[in-house]
Formats: C-alpha cells, sequence, structure tokens
C-alpha cells in the first residue's frame, strides 16, 4: 500500500540530505588538487565525489526519486552559492597586511569554464543516475538490489564524466587524450562503487528498517524540475 508522507515523517532525511550537500561542497574545494594513485594521476574530488552517488542510490531505492531530485537540486544550489560567493570574496581588496590573498585566491578561484562544466555534468549525472535507479526497482519489482546499484551508476558516471571532460577540455586537448581521461575517470568512480557494494546494501537495509520505507516511483513524475510531487514510500 502507498501511502502520502510528508518530510518531516522521516528521521534521518534531512541528515542524509546535509551529509550529501557537505559531501559535494568538500569535494568541488579540493577538486583543484591533481593526485597521483598508483600510475593515475586524478582529481582530489575522486576521494569524495563518488560518494554522492552512493547517496543518489539510497535517497531513490529508501525515499524515492522525489527525495533525490530535492537533494540534487540543493546540492547544486549549494555549489553554486559557493562558486559565487568564492568569486565575489576574491574580488574585494584584501586588508592591509593580510599576506593570503594569492593563496585563497587558488583554493577558491574557479575558472568560469570548470564551473560551468562542473555544475552540469553534476546536474546530469546525478538525475541519470536517480531515474536508472528508481526504473530498475520497477523492472525487477524490488529484488537484485545490487543491479541498480551498479547499473545506475554505469548511467549517471557515464553521463557525468563525459560531459565534465568535454566541457572542461574539449577544443583544448586532443580527442585521443580526451578518449583516455574519460576511461580513466569513469573506470575509477564505477570501481568505487562496485568496492562499496556491500556498504551500500547494509546502509540501504538499515535505512529500510529504521524509516519503515522502501519507495516504488510507480506514480512517479519523472521531470527533474517538478517539485509538486510529495514523497512516496511503499509500506
Amino acid at each position: 500500500m502507498t501511502n502520502q508522507l510528508a518530510i518531516s515523517r522521516y528521521k534521518y532525511l534531512d541528515a542524509l540530505t546535509t551529509a550529501f550537500v557537505v559531501i559535494l561542497l568538500v569535494s568541488n574545494l579540493v577538486a583543484q588538487k591533481v593526485c597521483l594513485i598508483g600510475s593515475f594521476a586524478v582529481s582530489g574530488a575522486i576521494l569524495l565525489f563518488p560518494i554522492t552517488y552512493i547517496f543518489g542510490d539510497v535517497f531513490t531505492e529508501v525515499y524515492g526519486f522525489a527525495a533525490s531530485r530535492r537533494a540534487i537540486w540543493l546540492g547544486f544550489f549549494g555549489t553554486a552559492l559557493l562558486y559565487l560567493i568564492g568569486a565575489i570574496t576574491i574580488a574585494l581588496p584584501p586588508a592591509p597586511g593580510w599576506p593570503n590573498q594569492k593563496a585563497f585566491a587558488t583554493v577558491f578561484g574557479f575558472i568560469p569554464r570548470i564551473l560551468a562544466a562542473s555544475l552540469i555534468a553534476f546536474w546530469a549525472g546525478e538525475f541519470a543516475n536517480s531515474y536508472t535507479m528508481a526504473r530498475l526497482k520497477l523492472l525487477t519489482n524490488g529484488r537484485m538490489l545490487w543491479t541498480r546499484t551498479i547499473g545506475s551508476t554505469i548511467i549517471g558516471q557515464a553521463v557525468d564524466t563525459t560531459i565534465v571532460v568535454f566541457l572542461t577540455f574539449g577544443g583544448i586537448v586532443p580527442l585521443r587524450i580526451l578518449g583516455n581521461m574519460i576511461a580513466t575517470g569513469y573506470l575509477l568512480k564505477v570501481g568505487y562503487e562496485i568496492l562499496a557494494t556491500p556498504l551500500t546494501y547494509g546502509v540501504i537495509h538499515w535505512l529500510k528498517q529504521a524509516e519503515g520505507a522502501d519507495a516504488f516511483d510507480r506514480h512517479e513524475n519523472f521531470n527533474p524540475f517538478s517539485f509538486s510531487q510529495k514523497l512516496r514510500a511503499e509500506d
């Protein structure tokens, strides 16, 4: 039986949404450092950003697509605000005697092209992930959770990685290198999700028990710009 439930009905949804947004913001702050992991040169964001897709799986599986849509938009606007305030603060003249303007600009200064690429890729990738998760749950009638946690990541990360690399480096580096960058980033992110599958299983199982929720989006409006739908859960 499907019941209409207010957001306040859930004990942990707001805390999870807050954690999702915080992880997203921290990922954007550390993304500018290029780290060497084994033989791979990757952005510092690889340490945290893939976790946002695990959050997307949890939101969609337990609370439904509407909860995931709400979290994605909060993350999108939170990231945009970070970029905006960072740019304004950098533009303000530093106080006399404050020597860290250059370092501050390095950390909080975002190149407009990278900014736009990151926001568009995040938005498109997260919605692709959640939509795939919700549809696969209906197709499997809630069975074989691993098929949708991994399947949704395969789709979502393909969209995210392809968009962010092409919008950031398209026209700057050769297509062969673009392809290598996409493949490397994509495989690392999908591998991250596969390794995290037992953790994802545990969190989802615990939340379903704690919240008494198991959403099936049979009547959901999957329009990402629709905000009128209430959260649904399957008892």
